[in-house]
């Protein structure tokens, strides 16, 4: 018998609130029998926040109801408008203690859950990145000392992370994920260890960190350190539907358009069509442009998605030439 398990994403004010509402419409067009919980997370105004974070436009939130979310608050105590990423982290705390997948607002879903072979026991996180961390100086460390001074930092074992398939020193050799999905069976436990981890890193990172930027990649160095922590690692193939037939994480609806499936664009625009949704999501300008004016099909045209060049920033590029990028 499979685990029922929870969903959450992390939702403000502004982008991630319209955001929400595709990755909640999605789901219930994919998965309409989902057993478990779809938690929208949403920051509380405090001392870490300028602005105020909460969610506010009456139409998203009776569309996300709808959609059969539920708004879960949280309180920042670490991150905050310094460094929103931190939200992933600290939405944990919150949730009931029972097992979790973490997504991305700007994911959307495209097929079953139940093809998904979870095992909540060892968590896993999202390999659909690119080597944006660490950034080497010349005659500074390599990937290997400065990945294995934080390895050391935390007690952890640094040779059992490594992926022995890669050379010494490419950056795929190390345990590195987009932090766009990750699961567990005790968002308590994962939580706080995300936070410990984290915290640590920033105030007091090792000495081979001193010149690299951790912003915003702090989520994405702490979480391998928490994956494996827990005794998880890499996903393996029963996990390849999430960002393959089930999840899409898009990133950007120029290049959901010019790279992701065609599912996964049928989908967007299938959840985003009915008059109801679009009265309000039309005021999202990346939706109002890429669907509702047709110039997704535009960008969709300019590529090639068993061609597509190399690095996203060549795609972006060339959108961008196209004066059609928006975000």
């Amino acid at each position: 018998m499979s685990v029922v398990f929870n969903i959450v994403a992390v939702a403000q004010n502004g982008r991630l609130a319209y955001e929400a509402v595709l990755l909640a419409a999605s789901l219930r067009a994919s998965n309409p029998d989902f057993a478990g919980r779809l938690f929208i997370a949403v920051p509380q105004a405090g001392p870490l926040w300028v602005q105020d974070p909460t969610v506010q436009d009456m139409g998203i939130l009776a569309l996300l109801a709808e959609f059969g979310a539920e708004i879960l608050p949280f309180e920042s105590k670490c991150f905050g408008e310094a460094y929103p990423y931190g939200n992933k982290i600290e939405c944990l705390a919150a949730l009931p203690d029972e097992p979790f997948l973490f997504v991305d607002t700007d994911t959307v879903f495209t097929g079953s859950l139940d093809s998904v072979g979870f095992d909540f026991d060892r968590p896993s996180a999202s390999m659909k990145r690119e080597g944006t961390w660490p950034i080497l100086e010349l005659y500074g460390p390599g990937y290997g000392e400065i990945w294995g001074s934080l390895y050391a930092q935390f007690g952890l074992d640094f040779a059992s992370s490594l992926d022995m398939r890669e050379p010494d020193e490419y950056w795929k050799r190390y345990l590195y994920f987009n932090a766009g999905w990750f699961f567990h069976k005790s968002p308590a436990a994962f939580g706080q260890r995300f936070a410990e981890i984290a915290v640590a890193i920033r105030d007091a990172a090792p000495r081979e960190l001193v010149c690299q930027p951790l912003s915003p990649w702090l989520d994405q160095v702490a979480l391998p350190l928490v994956v494996h922590g827990f005794g998880g690692g890499r996903p393996g193939p029963e996990l390849v539907g999430l960002d393959g037939d089930v999840t899409c994480h898009w990133r950007l609806m120029p290049l959901l358009y010019a790279r992701e499936s065609d599912q996964a664009v049928a989908m967007v625009e299938q959840v985003l069509a009915p008059n109801s949704v679009k009265k309000v999501l039309k005021d999202h300008l990346p939706f109002k442009k890429m669907v509702y004016q047709g110039k997704g099909v535009e960008v969709r045209a300019m590529f090639d998605r068993n061609d597509l060049p190399r690095r996203e920033q060549m795609i972006r590029n060339q959108i961008k030439r196209a004066n059609l990028w928006v975000r």
